[in-house]
């Protein structure tokens, strides 16, 4: 799986910069999110996005409605004019919102704050920032970065691009085919194939 995505800056010069987190470093991040202050909500939160390939926006706005806690299913609501979507949410997802919903006093939101809010893309934001610096990360993570990462995994595992652009809702299948052109796994064996022996 790659690590960086190649940028050009305002000077014309490239630099590496990273998108995406691996299925490791979410790991990471998840262990640190089990001791912070409201842990059950971080490793949700975190997980969700990842395991969902949801914006940030997407994630803070999420609702108790969209649950489905007995058929272990996620009603997907897209923002930026994506396709929804309904998602199988596995045993662990489904045993942290549990937990998540027993904490909580009625609220319609899955994500709020200690003032019984809904969570912002902002506050999104500076706990990635914070979690990922408690990692011991050398780079700045932000919540697109789990994201990228969902998509960059489910190309690892196999799925094709159509199946892709389903899940994460993309309207332009351009903006799933970035998945699979930053992936040198995919052409793994392709100059077998190709052929011209020394």
């Amino acid at each position: 799986m790659p690590s960086n995505t190649i940028q050009t800056t305002k000077t014309g010069k490239s630099q590496s910069k990273k998108s995406y987190l691996s299925d490791k470093e979410v790991s990471q991040l998840l262990e640190v999110a089990k001791s912070t202050r409201y842990g059950t909500r971080d490793q949700a939160l975190i997980l969700l996005t990842f395991r969902h390939g949801l914006r940030a926006s997407e994630a803070v706005a999420m609702q108790w409605d969209q649950v489905d806690l007995k058929a272990s299913r996620l009603h997907v609501t897209r923002l930026k004019g994506s396709d929804d979507s309904v998602h199988v949410l596995e045993a662990d997802e489904v045993r942290l919102l549990t937990q998540l919903k027993k904490l909580q006093k009625d609220n319609a939101f899955v994500f709020v704050s200690e003032r019984g809010t809904p969570m912002t893309a902002d506050n999104f934001l500076k706990l990635a920032k914070r979690l990922g610096k408690e990692a011991g990360f050398s780079f700045n993570v932000h919540p697109h970065m789990l994201r990228h990462g969902a998509g960059f995994q489910l190309v690892n595992a196999g799925a094709s691009t159509r199946q892709i652009q389903a899940f994460l809702g993309h309207k332009n299948l351009k903006h799933t085919e970035l998945y699979t052109k930053l992936n040198a796994e995919v052409f793994k064996g392709f100059g077998r194939k190709i052929g011209g022996k020394l």
